[in-house]
C-alpha cells in the first residue's frame, strides 16, 4: 500500500511512566537499536523472521552472522563479537581445573581387574556399608564412655567409690553399687538393640541384587560384591547401587530422570545425561578410560573425562554421575559404570554416622545435677568447715569423748598409748566430708533415673503396639528407632508457615493442643477421630502471637 509508511513512529511515552524502571529499560533498548541501525550491515532477528523461508533465510541468517559486503562478500562484523553458545557447569569447571594424573582416580570401563589392580587403587572399598556405631569389641567401652555423659551416672559413680572407703564405715558397700549397675545395664541393652537393627538393615542392604555386565551377560550380583570399574544397568523404579557414570539409557537422546530424595530431600525429578559418544556403543563392546576426581563430599559437582579408543577426550559433569540411593523414575533401564563405592560413594561420605540423640529433658536433668552437685559440695563443706572446728577446739579431749575416741583403752600392751587408726585432724575432716556425702546423697535420686529408663522402655513398647498407628497398606508397625528422645515426641517449639505450591496431601488427624496451659482440644463430632476447624487454628495462633509480643524472653 503506498500510504502505510515503512517504519512506523515510536509510541510517545506517558508523562507519568517516564521515570519507570520499565520506561530505563525501553530507553535503553532504543539507543542500543538506534546505535545499531547506524550500521548497515547488521540485520535484526525480526527481519529475519520476516524474511521469505528456504535460501532467502539462510541468507538473512549468514547476513546476521556475516553481512555480505558488496565487493568481497561475507566479512565479519566489526565491532560485534559472535554470541559463544552457553556451556555447561562442568565444561565451565574444566576450563578452570585440569585434573592431575596424581589427584585423579583412573576408572577402565568393563575392566574391573584392571582399575583395581594399577597402584593408586589399594584404597579402593568395597560396595559394602556399615552404619552401626558399635562392634563387639567397642560396645563395652564406648557405650560406658557415652552413658557417662550424664552427669548424674558420673555423681553417683562417685558416690560407690566413697561407700569402699575403709575409713567411713560402710557396712555394705557393695549395695551402693547396685543402683548404678542396673541403669547402665538396662541402657547398654537398649543402645545394643538399636545397634543390632542398624546392623540388621546393613546386612540387607548389602545382600540387594544388582544386575552386573559379566562375560557379555548382565547377571544378578550382590551389591557388597560391586567393584570400580564394572558396567550396571538399572532399570525404572530400582535404587542405584553405587555412584556412576551413565553410558546409555532407553531414551534416544541420553536422557534419564532421577529421583533424589534419599539424599536432598527433594522430590522433584532431576534429569541425567549420557554423552552421545557412548551411546551407539553396546555396552559388551565399550572400551575407555575415565579420569576422575577422586572422593568427595560434593553432592553437586563432579569433573571428569573419558577417553574412549585413544580418541579426543570428552568431558564429564555433575549432570552425567547418577549417586547411590537415587532411583530411576519414567526411564526404562539406564547403563553405567562404577565410579565411586561404598565408604566412597558421596552420600556415605556425607553421612556422619549413627548420632547420640538425647531429648531436652535430659539436658534439662544435667543441668539441674550440676546445680544439685554445686549445692550439695557447699552444705559438705560447711559440715567439714565446723568439725574441723571442734576437732581443734577439743583436741585434748577427743581421748574420753564418748563416740569418737581416740585412745583404745581394751588393748592390753599399753592401755595409755594405744590409739584407734588416728590420721590426723585434716585427714579426720576429709572424711567428715565423705561422710557427708554419703548421709546428703538423696539430693540427687537415683531411682529417678532408674524410673526414666523404665518409663522409656515402656513407651517404646506401647508406640510399636499401638494400632492406631498400623499402616494397612504396607502392613507395618510403628519403629521407634531413638528410644533416648521419646519424650521430644509432641513438644512444639516453632511453629513456621510454608507455601511452596507443591501439592501434597497430609493424612494427620488433630487429636489435641495445649500451649502454655490453654486447651484448643475442641472438636465437632463426638467420634474417635478429631477435626480442627478454621475457628480453632483462628484462636491458636492468635493466641500464640499475641504471647509472642507480651511475653519476649
Amino acid at each position: 500500500m503506498d500510504g502505510v509508511p515503512s517504519r512506523l513512529p515510536d509510541p510517545v511515552p506517558s508523562p507519568i511512566l517516564r521515570h519507570s524502571p520499565a520506561a530505563a529499560s525501553v530507553r535503553r533498548s532504543r539507543s542500543l537499536r538506534s546505535l545499531i541501525a547506524d550500521s548497515p550491515s547488521v540485520t535484526f532477528a525480526a527481519d529475519i523472521r520476516s524474511a521469505s523461508k528456504g535460501a532467502e533465510s539462510t541468507a538473512s541468517f549468514e547476513s546476521f552472522r556475516y553481512p555480505r559486503s558488496a565487493s568481497t562478500g561475507p566479512s565479519p562484523v566489526v565491532g560485534f563479537a559472535r554470541a559463544s553458545t552457553r556451556r555447561s557447569a562442568s565444561e565451565r569447571a574444566g576450563s578452570q581445573r585440569d585434573l592431575r594424573d596424581e589427584d585423579a582416580r583412573f576408572v577402565y570401563i568393563n575392566d574391573a581387574e584392571r582399575t583395581n589392580a594399577s597402584p593408586p587403587a589399594a584404597a579402593f572399598p568395597d560396595n559394602s556399608v556399615h552404619t552401626t556405631k558399635y562392634s563387639v569389641l567397642t560396645f563395652v567401652p564406648r557405650n560406658l564412655y557415652e552413658q557417662f555423659h550424664r552427669v548424674a551416672y558420673v555423681y553417683f559413680l562417685i558416690l560407690a567409690v566413697l561407700n569402699f572407703v575403709p575409713q567411713l564405715g560402710v557396712f555394705t558397700p557393695a549395695a551402693a553399687v547396685l543402683p548404678l549397675a542396673f541403669v547402665i545395664g538396662v541402657s547398654a541393652v537398649k543402645d545394643a538393640y538399636e545397634d543390632w537393627r542398624r546392623h540388621r538393615s546393613d546386612k540387607n542392604e548389602n545382600g540387594r541384587t544388582a544386575s552386573v555386565l559379566v562375560g557379555g551377560v548382565f547377571v544378578a550380583k550382590p551389591w557388597k560384591e560391586i567393584q570400580v570399574g564394572e558396567v550396571l544397568r538399572v532399570v525404572a523404579n530400582e535404587t542405584l547401587p553405587c555412584d556412576m557414570v551413565l553410558l546409555s539409557t532407553s531414551d534416544p537422546t541420553g536422557v534419564a530422570y532421577v529421583q533424589t530424595i534419599n539424599l536432598d530431600g527433594e522430590s522433584n525429578l532431576k534429569t541425567r545425561y549420557a554423552k552421545q559418544e557412548t551411546m551407539p556403543t553396546p555396552p559388551e563392546a565399550l572400551a575407555g578410560v575415565i579420569k576422575c576426581e577422586r572422593p568427595n563430599r560434593n553432592i553437586y559437582g563432579f569433573l571428569a573425562t573419558v577417553d574412549l579408543d585413544g580418541r579426543r577426550a570428552v568431558s564429564l559433569g555433575p549432570s552425567n554421575i547418577v549417586l547411590r540411593g537415587c532411583e530411576l523414575k519414567n526411564t526404562a533401564w539406564a547403563v553405567g559404570v562404577a565410579v565411586y563405592t561404598g565408604r566412597d560413594t558421596k552420600v556415605m561420605l556425607n553421612s556422619s554416622g549413627a548420632p547420640s540423640k538425647r531429648s531436652r529433658l535430659e539436658a534439662h536433668m544435667n543441668r539441674e545435677t550440676i546445680v544439685l552437685a554445686v549445692v550439695l559440695v557447699l552444705l559438705c563443706s560447711v559440715v567439714s568447715l565446723l568439725a574441723g572446728i571442734w576437732l581443734g577446739d577439743h583436741g585434748d579431749e577427743l581421748g574420753v569423748i564418748p563416740f569418737f575416741r581416740k585412745r583404745d583403752f581394751s588393748s592390753r600392751d599399753d592401755p595409755d598409748n594405744a590409739t584407734y587408726k588416728w590420721y590426723g585432724a585434716g585427714a579426720q575432716v576429709a572424711f567428715t566430708f565423705m561422710m557427708a556425702v554419703i548421709q546428703f546423697q538423696v539430693m540427687i535420686p537415683i531411682a529417678l533415673f532408674i524410673s526414666m529408663e523404665l518409663v522409656r522402655v515402656g513407651q517404646a513398647y506401647f508406640m510399636v503396639q499401638d494400632e492406631h498407628m498400623f499402616d494397612q497398606q504396607r502392613q507395618a508397625r510403628f519403629q521407634c528407632r531413638a528410644l533416648n528422645i521419646n519424650e521430644d515426641l509432641g513438644q512444639i517449639k516453632y511453629v513456621f508457615s510454608d507455601k511452596t505450591g507443591t501439592l501434597t496431601e497430609n493424612r494427620m488427624e488433630f487429636r489435641c493442643a495445649s500451649v502454655h496451659g490453654g486447651d484448643f482440644s475442641d472438636t465437632d463430632g463426638g467420634g474417635e477421630g478429631h477435626s480442627v476447624t478454621g475457628k480453632h487454628v483462628l484462636q491458636l495462633f492468635s493466641w500464640i502471637s499475641i504471647h509472642s509480643v507480651l511475653l519476649p524472653g
